[in-house]
């Protein structure tokens, strides 16, 4: 199938981008890496009137380390995160994340605000960014707001955006040097979209886990984070039975549909073995 037809825009500033959001609003998309946008389009899933190209908005690239935080632009690709020292250095979880991201040219050209933007809950960003108490910047011509990632995220492929306004940034604290992180997803064949996954982040103190953070995603709409099974590990050693309280008490922390290939059932098994892989490489 071919894309309905739409105007196109190649915004030179994000007052450009704002004049254009106010006048056309939900008519309007905006296109960054366009690696689900073109996709949608020509399934004709999306038929916007209007394209805005913000791909060549300069300030909306870049990593930062900056006052413990670090600032990442929303039109930063994947590749980039993935290639980034001081990614690697500071947000490790992102590191280990990049590579089940698609493939290859998928991660040269698809950006890390279009993966938070779209929300699908399949996606690794989303997980991460909630599993690392990330904020995102929301930009608009009356000024800027700060969302919560896990304010963020409203259902299947819903979010806190409004039709106005532009996520500009995403702003991560940097963990101290007793965190760990293990990113840990399966999927039916590398660069598939994931069954399930998990994004943790952790403190060790001498093998014992607390601030523990579980963000699973492709097990519901948005991502999820398992405060039961959080609660269930705090303060504990990754023991087989400190890790079979966990995996226990995510039957009331998820509720996973079913997908083209997984039972609701498989799924939540599936969460179950993520989630002991990830206790395990966080106590290591």
């Amino acid at each position: 199938m071919k894309a309905p037809p739409f105007a196109y825009v190649r915004a030179r500033s994000l007052a450009g981008v704002f004049d254009l959001l106010e006048q056309h609003g939900e008519r309007a998309k905006l296109l960054a890496g366009g690696q689900s946008l073109i996709a949608a389009l020509n399934m004709r899933l999306s038929a916007p009137e209007l394209l805005i190209d913000i791909t060549r908005l300069a300030e909306l690239g870049g990593i930062q380390l900056r006052d413990g935080l670090v600032r990442i632009g929303a039109l930063t690709t994947h590749a980039e995160i993935e290639r980034s020292a001081e990614i690697r250095k500071h947000l490790p979880l992102l590191a280990q994340a990049a590579p089940h991201i698609a493939h290859a040219a998928i991660r040269n050209a698809g950006t890390f605000g279009g993966s938070i933007a779209l929300a699908d809950p399949a996606a690794e960003w989303p997980a991460c960014c909630v599993a690392l108490d990330a904020q995102f910047v929301l930009a608009c011509r009356a000024g800027t707001r700060r969302v919560a990632a896990r304010a963020f995220f409203k259902g299947l492929y819903a979010t806190a955006l409004n039709p106005q306004e532009v996520l500009t940034q995403i702003e991560i604290p940097v963990p101290g040097p007793e965190y760990r992180s293990a990113f840990v997803e399966l999927a039916l064949r590398r660069g598939d979209y994931a069954i399930a996954g998990l994004a943790a982040v952790a403190r060790n103190t001498r093998g014992a886990l607390s601030d523990l953070r579980l963000a699973f995603l492709g097990v519901g709409a948005a991502p999820a984070l398992a405060r039961g099974a959080m609660a269930a590990m705090e303060g504990k050693r990754a023991s087989p039975d400190a890790i079979a309280a966990a995996t226990q008490a995510l039957a009331k922390d998820l509720d996973p549909g079913p997908d083209l290939y997984s039972s609701a059932a498989t799924k939540m098994q599936l969460a179950r073995v993520l989630t002991g892989r990830a206790l395990a490489a966080l106590a290591a």
